[in-house]
């Protein structure tokens, strides 16, 4: 399986971003997805996730904010992030959450102040 997620940018706070990730393999629809951002010098952390049935979870600090979607039949997952705060800037991966899948290459997003 490969990941590949990209639509990030430069992006002013108070802006909208939208990611997407396409998955390679013929398990997505029934797989757990899931975002994950790395910010400079910190560690990798989870960002929301979506389910095959659809059911979304999210971290804290972007509910209300971020909204997590899929299209199975394009393999693809999306991120919607609206009112970016210059704390959201990191390289964002996906990933199937639990599993040994290799982190593909991430995209990167800047939210300037």
């Amino acid at each position: 399986v490969q990941l590949q997620a990209y639509g990030g940018g430069l992006v002013q706070a108070g802006g909208s971003l939208k990611l997407s990730c396409v998955a390679s393999g013929n398990t997505f629809s029934r797989s757990d997805m899931g975002w994950y951002r790395q910010a400079p010098g910190k560690q990798r952390q989870w960002v929301a996730s979506i389910g095959g049935s659809g059911r979304t979870t999210y971290r804290d600090s972007v509910k209300g904010r971020f909204i997590i979607s899929r299209d199975n039949t394009k393999n693809t997952m999306y991120l919607q992030m609206n009112s970016l705060e210059p704390k959201d800037t990191a390289v964002h991966y996906c990933n199937f959450p639990g599993t040994m899948t290799p982190w593909g290459q991430g995209t990167l997003v800047t939210v300037s102040s």
